[in-house]
């Protein structure tokens, strides 16, 4: 079974992206972030298209922000919008479904930004996090979480740590939130399989950084203790993140059981980029 992950920053623009990518790698199982669409607008916009490859759909959208997905091809059972007990900004946001595929509880999360440490979206953040947890606590063993979780796991996850001082995503309480959600036994299985490599999903469109390769891993698929095992190949699908209007975000592929591409690497394809030559700071910075 191959599960995905995107955060395809507007669904509706990223149509010309979307649908050839299901059809070149084939995922079985696809989460998506960012939809920003209400729940009729992305049926009638994709309903059609995704019941000809053979999807079902759970959706959970709103207008122009937010919004999450869930395709499946291999069943899709005990649908959930929402993570229980987690707070709103000020209202629920559309920021969770999941559902049974394949056996396996699929969850796919477009967990808040943060915007600024000690912020009160920060401060909502944690405790977005918090419930999450509890959710997936009381959830079904075999499982995986997948989504823009908006936490970089380690300072190897950014291009340089030092440009990232004083910004969200690298802060000891957000990866501390992340690191309780793994305690419960959730494997980072991308990083576990390429332990010491260069590797990121989201590069701002700003100054040229996906070409330079300064990016940062915040897409990632956590699979369960029991899942984790049956994994044969986990990479960043860095092609769609070239050419004409990509999302901001590359997908997330991870293979369970078989691997039809094989063992390809972390990146496909890797960054010609060699790297940080100098000190960069981020867009936003300036």
């Amino acid at each position: 079974m191959r599960v995905a992950t995107w955060n395809v920053n507007s669904v509706k623009q990223r149509v010309p992206r979307l649908l050839p990518w299901l059809d070149q790698r084939k995922p079985d199982v696809v989460c998506l972030q960012e939809t920003k669409l209400a729940d009729e607008a992305f049926t009638a916009l994709l309903g059609e298209p995704l019941r000809e490859r053979g999807y079902e759909a759970a959706l959970f959208g709103e207008t122009q922000w937010n919004g999450v997905a869930l395709l499946s091809r291999v069943g899709l059972d005990d649908v959930a919008v929402g993570v229980a007990g987690a707070p709103g900004f000020p209202h629920v946001e559309a920021r969770a479904v999941a559902a049974t595929c394949g056996g396996v509880r699929v969850h796919s999360l477009y967990v808040p930004n943060g915007r600024e440490p000690e912020s009160d979206h920060y401060k909502y953040k944690l405790e977005w996090l918090a419930a999450l947890r509890d959710v997936l606590e009381a959830g079904p063993a075999d499982a995986v979480v997948c989504g823009d979780i908006n936490i970089a796991p380690t300072d190897a996850d950014v291009f340089d740590p030092e440009a990232y001082v004083g910004h969200t995503h690298v802060t000891e309480p957000e990866r501390a939130a992340l690191q309780a959600i793994q305690a419960l036994g959730f494997h980072d299985v991308v990083r576990e399989r390429w332990p010491d490599e260069r590797i990121f999903s989201y590069w701002d469109y700003r100054a040229g950084m996906f070409h330079r390769d300064l990016g940062m891993r915040i897409d990632l698929i956590l699979a369960s203790a029991s899942v984790a095992p049956r994994v044969k190949a986990a990479w960043i699908d860095r092609h769609a993140r070239k050419g004409t209007g990509p999302s901001d975000h590359a997908p997330v592929i991870v293979d369970l059981d078989e691997a039809p591409d094989g063992d390809i690497g972390p990146v496909v394809p890797p960054p010609s980029s060699p790297g940080v030559k100098k000190k960069v700071r981020l867009p936003q910075s300036k």
